[in-house]
């Protein structure tokens, strides 16, 4: 797989269209949701090679990363011309990146593709590293590829069009990139205020920091068959918070179910791993500082299970999980019986006085 390239924007227009002029590409398609068509585009709409190009738009909302939204922007590619030589720039958050990616990646077998993440989420996790995917039957990312883009080019600019509650589902991701480092990148966003007016310079830096960290093991594992695992910490019950939130109608952002996911993830690593109980107790105390309870009972035990075991990293039926005995020191492929991870869905629960 080759490798993609990450532009830490500094002056993003001109970087743009410097990076668009030295590619060799037929035609260019930009791909944003509702939101980023009307918040985002307008921004960059004067950048040269925009001019004129055909805007695919597509309904904003993870509910919508769906086999229907992908078969949509297909037939506009296949209508307007596209071929395997042209560039589809998406422009949006990790919606719109997995999906534009995974239309990029199957139309004509594959074109070309530019991510530009306008939410933090994208920004530090789906926008990088080549995972595509979309939603399928109830399942998150159940079908996908992975396809890296030519370029990302990241612009913390476009955060001062997120809400409160998209700017915490991107800061998740910096924890968890964080907790599979070091130290010293843990203890930065550990002391970062999100309650303080936002400083988006520092933020860039920041973000700059925690993408470092993912490229550094998408290069060294870029189809996840070691340590790229270490990526979905938080993941495996993180995402099956999510599930069930949907599955309830009231669904969570990406983020906050992983908040949820690191803290249940976090207590079957202090239990099986020996992970440090003081910095348990740090992570749990910031996530309930900032984040919402994920509100849910014993009933919903088995269902959460279930979700679990459809989870990409099984084999053979059994649940693995990436845990950790430390800041930075990995456990991947961990077996964990089924009381002890209900043991982490209580841990969760009480934690919040949920």
């Amino acid at each position: 797989m080759a490798a993609q390239k990450v532009v830490i924007c500094k002056e993003l227009k001109a970087e743009l269209q410097d990076f668009l002029a030295a590619m060799n590409y037929d035609k260019l398609f930009i791909l944003t949701d509702t939101n980023t068509q009307v918040k985002c585009f307008p921004l960059l709409k004067d950048v040269p090679a925009f001019r004129n190009a055909p805007v695919i738009t597509v309904e904003a909302g993870d509910t919508h990363k769906s086999l229907e939204q992908v078969s949509h922007i297909w037939s506009r590619l296949s209508n307007e011309g596209a071929s395997r030589n042209s560039l589809l720039v998406n422009l949006g958050g990790g919606m719109v990146t997995d999906m534009g990616g995974f239309a990029g990646a199957t139309f004509k077998r594959g074109l070309h593709t530019v991510n530009i993440p306008t939410t933090l989420m994208a920004s530090v996790d789906a926008a990088v590293g080549g995972k595509t995917g979309i939603n399928f039957n109830g399942l998150k990312n159940e079908i996908g590829s992975f396809y890296p883009p030519e370029c990302v080019f990241i612009d913390c600019e476009f955060l001062r069009t997120l809400d409160r509650d998209n700017l915490l589902s991107g800061y998740a991701e910096m924890i968890k990139h964080a907790l599979i480092s070091s130290v010293d990148t843990y203890a930065s966003v550990m002391l970062f205020d999100l309650d303080a007016e936002m400083d988006y310079a520092f933020l860039n830096r920041m973000v700059a920091q925690s993408v470092a960290v993912k490229e550094r093991i998408v290069k060294e594992d870029p189809k996840e068959h070691g340590i790229r695992k270490a990526l979905n910490f938080g993941h495996t019950i993180g995402h099956a918070y999510e599930s069930l939130s949907f599955k309830k109608g009231n669904p969570l952002l990406h983020g906050h179910a992983v908040a949820a996911g690191i803290i249940s993830e976090l207590y079957l690593s202090h239990k099986l791993c020996d992970f440090p109980v003081d910095k348990l107790s740090q992570v749990v105390y910031y996530i309930k500082e900032y984040y919402p309870a994920f509100i849910f009972d014993c009933k919903d035990y088995d269902t959460l299970y279930e979700l679990m075991t459809h989870d990409k990293k099984n084999e053979a039926g059994i649940i693995n999980f990436t845990l950790l005995a430390g800041i930075g020191d990995v456990r991947i492929n961990q077996q964990v019986e089924k009381g002890k991870i209900l043991e982490s869905l209580d841990f969760y629960r009480e934690s919040f006085g949920a």
